[in-house]
């Protein structure tokens, strides 16, 4: 057999096997009467650390201590929960506390901010964590200022 007959030959082999399929095809999408395919949910990771607890104390002086407690998914040197921050009206940021390291072998933990300065008139704040990848995000805390 030539070259030219063989090629011809293939060609001819892999139409044939593709005219099965396609003929095939149609008969494996179902009739009227069969049940509807539901996609399956998948369940996705929380890309962010949660805020899970949150107190305000006021001091003497007048400013106001946070004890924060977070949640991380993601806690390795290459992604964890690297901060926390105290919202006002607006989503102005009012305070900021950085977490330098994961932790890994502490979850949730706990990590305070003292010295916040907020205005008088204010009567609650939210806090928001930050992932070090993904920024900030997650479930976050009211918390009413007792004053």
């Amino acid at each position: 057999m030539t070259r030219v007959a063989a090629g011809a030959l293939i060609h001819l082999r892999t139409a044939a096997l593709l005219g099965t399929l396609l003929g095939f095809l149609p008969a494996c999408r179902g009739g009227q009467d069969d049940p509807p395919i539901v996609a399956s949910t998948k369940v996705v990771e929380p890309r962010w650390p949660d805020v899970v607890a949150a107190r305000a104390t006021r001091a003497a002086d007048g400013s106001w201590r946070f004890d924060v407690t977070l949640s991380s998914p993601y806690d390795t040197p290459e992604r964890y929960a690297d901060a926390w921050r105290i919202l006002g009206p607006d989503d102005e940021q009012l305070g900021i506390r950085i977490l330098t390291h994961d932790h890994a072998h502490e979850q949730p933990f706990t990590r305070s901010l003292e010295g916040v300065r907020l205005a008088s008139g204010l009567e609650a704040v939210v806090v928001q964590g930050r992932d070090a990848v993904s920024g900030w995000g997650g479930r976050t805390v009211t918390v009413t200022l007792e004053r």
